[in-house]
């Protein structure tokens, strides 16, 4: 996505005292990966070290002056993210807000955009040790303690840790396709990509049985036949599990049941044959599965907010 002047997005990566520094690094390691599209830069409250949780410091080379003319502010988590911001930069949160900013938090960052009263309003998550807090200090949020991400078009917030990939991930998709962001997720040896709505804390199960079922090979399998008719007896099958014993074991694994994550695999083959190739609509959906043109328009728009062809106009290579 190119800024509204027309130069490589802008994104400010925000850094707050005690920062957590794989969050920080999250936004520089997969938006760097598309040469120019984007310009990443860390900011403090003013040039200089931030303090980290690892006792050692890192460089802000912008200050809030970069917040407010971002197209895109990131704030990463920091500690003591319950005891507030200062005045300065929840006004820098704000302005640049106003001025049409995508405004994203990973993990307790999600504490910053609520105190500036962005979220207000809005569904928002953060890391679940942090959820009530979160709900507690400021009602006015609707805080989902279960996902991994939630988009409120204009505020994007995620959860703990890993869940900040697959945020900058989701918006690598926004911007450039699903073809782009998969690229970088192969290059950076993560998830292609992760609903959402996918729970961000999984109560394994830690029986014998649930430890036999391999799904992970299950999921390859399936991957390379999304043209078929899968059922979760075929995938069961595949796994040598009952049914049951397999829906039970997939969901404490993925945090999907098989079904959903069936078709939101489907929906993104939707999107890579709709980016790389000019086969028409009935010839997609028979290739990922969905069967008729109808009935991918309808899990199209319903995952994607839009229609196949317009998706097409916007992101085809």
């Amino acid at each position: 996505m190119a800024s509204r002047s027309g130069h490589p997005h802008r994104v400010a990566v925000l850094a707050l005292g005690r920062a957590l520094p794989m969050e920080i690094g999250m936004p520089f390691q997969i938006f760097e990966h598309l040469d120019g599209a984007y310009d990443v830069v860390l900011c403090g409250r003013t040039p200089g070290p931030v303090s980290t949780t690892a006792g050692w410091s890192v460089n802000a080379t912008h200050g809030l002056d970069a917040v407010v003319a971002a197209d895109t502010v990131i704030v990463p988590a920091f500690r003591n993210a319950e005891a507030g911001i200062p005045d300065d930069v929840a006004e820098a949160l704000r302005e640049a807000h106003r001025r049409g900013a995508r405004m994203v938090s990973i993990c307790t960052g999600a504490f910053a955009l609520a105190a500036a009263g962005l979220l207000d309003g809005h569904r928002a998550t953060t890391h679940w040790r942090y959820t009530d807090a979160l709900a507690c200090l400021y009602p006015r949020v609707t805080v989902d303690p279960d996902v991994l991400y939630v988009d409120e078009g204009d505020v994007i917030t995620s959860a703990g840790v890993a869940s900040g990939i697959d945020v900058c991930l989701y918006l690598l998709r926004v911007d450039h396709g699903s073809t782009a962001a998969n690229a970088v997720a192969r290059d950076i040896v993560a998830a292609p990509h992760r609903d959402g709505g996918q729970a961000q804390y999984i109560d394994r199960p830690t029986t014998a049985e649930s430890r036999s079922v391999g799904l992970a090979a299950t999921r390859a399998w399936a991957l390379e036949r999304l043209e078929r008719p899968l059922t979760v007896g075929d995938l069961a099958a595949h796994a040598h599990a009952s049914p049951r014993t397999f829906a039970r074991s997939f969901v404490a694994e993925t945090g999907a049941t098989p079904l959903r994550w069936l078709n939101a695999a489907r929906i993104d083959r939707a999107r890579e044959l709709l980016e790389t190739t000019d086969l028409g609509i009935d010839r997609v959906a028979d290739a990922c599965g969905l069967g008729t043109a109808a009935n991918l328009r309808t899990h199209f728009r319903r995952a994607m907010g839009v229609s196949p062809s317009d998706y097409r106009r916007t992101f085809a290579r």
